[in-house]
């Protein structure tokens, strides 16, 4: 079955504006869940636009790119190569097909907060630094478009606006630390390149299908809720009276595509946020309802919740959550005045969560299903029957 990209309103997507419309795109990261999104999104919108996708893993790429119409298949051309690496790994004549790039959409990175430090530097630092050197070569370029993350924030509360960077604040993990380093690349090449920095929250699953690709962050917790004994209760640390940020992916990519092609967002950070979030209690009790089970009455201190986390049964799920529970427990408020000025009159907006949990928790739920099924299939008694 082909994948298709039509908005699950039934409405045909927005087109870039005449004077705004891509010619040659480039997005690296692919077939990653936002860039492969990000694709679906830009060959729709643009519909002369050729995307060229930068990829590690050819044969991902190509199994992705054949889930596309036919039309939209030929317009895709899959480019071999590694941001880590001098001019990307690309050889000569691939550079050269890139000349007439107008926009690039820059992806690629680590994601994992318990990746090793050698490759988050190498990638989320050195691969911004090799993208740029490339892009300086691209004499059509119209925008460069660098995906940061709200997390370069690092342990700051308060409200953060969308033009602070560098105010002393000091890092939880590498993997925030990196992102604020090639932020600070992306930032400081603004003076000769057309460069727009966006910030998303956490990216969650599509509010049309609930698709995502990893259970990480949220969703850990989410799957805890969901597979825990149903007297053990959500462990919340804190009151949970901060906000929990929480973006669905396809929000982020109308958003991103919307500001590329808009002039006056060249040179211009966005965060691409929920503007009126929940409460990270509020978030779990929807989902813990929704799962039949009970948020505690009493507040968890972090190191209760911790204990809890590490139940039998629960710490397998857990394992990678516990350094992200102190983070529930921040209270931070991420401004985005000039997203909603630019999106303004687009009908472009993040949607409420409780209209898109049920949803997710689908999404999360049929998974786990299959889960089980295959690995009760794998483990049958192969003499059985």
């Amino acid at each position: 079955m082909r994948e298709g990209d039509g908005e699950a309103n039934g409405k045909r997507p927005r087109r870039a504006a005449p004077g705004d419309r891509p010619g040659h795109v480039l997005v690296t990261g692919y077939p990653g869940f936002i860039a492969r999104r990000l694709v679906r999104r830009l060959l729709a919108q643009a519909p002369r636009a050729r995307v060229t996708v930068l990829a590690e893993d050819r044969d991902r790429a190509e199994q992705d790119r054949a889930l596309l119409p036919a039309e939209r298949q030929r317009r895709v051309r899959i480019a071999t190569g590694d941001v880590t690496r001098m001019d990307c790994g690309l050889a000569g004549l691939e550079i050269d097909a890139l000349a007439d790039v107008t926009h690039v959409f820059h992806l690629a990175g680590v994601q994992r907060v318990d990746a090793p430090r050698e490759l988050l530097e190498a990638v989320n630092v050195g691969g911004v630094r090799n993208m740029l050197a490339l892009a300086r070569e691209m004499k059509a370029l119209k925008r460069f478009v660098h995906f940061s993350s709200c997390l370069v924030s690092g342990d700051r509360e308060g409200v953060i606006t969308e033009d602070e960077l560098d105010v002393g604040q000091r890092f939880h993990t590498h993997y925030e630390e990196t992102k604020h380093k090639g932020e600070r690349l992306a930032r400081a090449a603004m003076k000769d390149l057309p460069v727009t920095v966006v910030r998303p929250a956490i990216v969650v699953g599509s509010s049309e299908t609930g698709e995502i690709d990893r259970f990480d962050g949220v969703y850990q917790m989410a799957i805890l809720v969901v597979t825990s004994p149903i007297s053990v209760p959500l462990p919340l640390p804190g009151p949970g009276t901060a906000p929990l940020n929480l973006v669905p992916v396809d929000f982020v990519t109308k958003a991103v595509v919307r500001l590329a092609f808009d002039p006056r967002a060249a040179g211009k950070t966005f965060h691409i946020v929920d503007p009126n979030p929940l409460s990270a209690r509020h978030v779990y009790e929807l989902i813990a309802r929704r799962s039949g089970k009970r948020v505690p009455k009493n507040d968890l201190g972090s190191s209760l919740a911790a204990r809890v986390l590490r139940l039998p049964g629960i710490e397998r799920l857990s394992r990678r959550q516990l350094p992200e529970l102190s983070a529930l427990d921040r209270f931070v408020v991420f401004n985005c005045a000039n997203t909603l000025s630019h999106l303004d009159g687009t009908g472009i907006a993040c949607p409420r969560f409780d209209t898109y949990v049920d949803k997710l928790m689908g999404f999360v739920s049929e998974s786990l299903k299959r889960d089980r099924a295959q690995r009760s299939a794998t483990t049958a008694d192969p003499l059985d029957g």
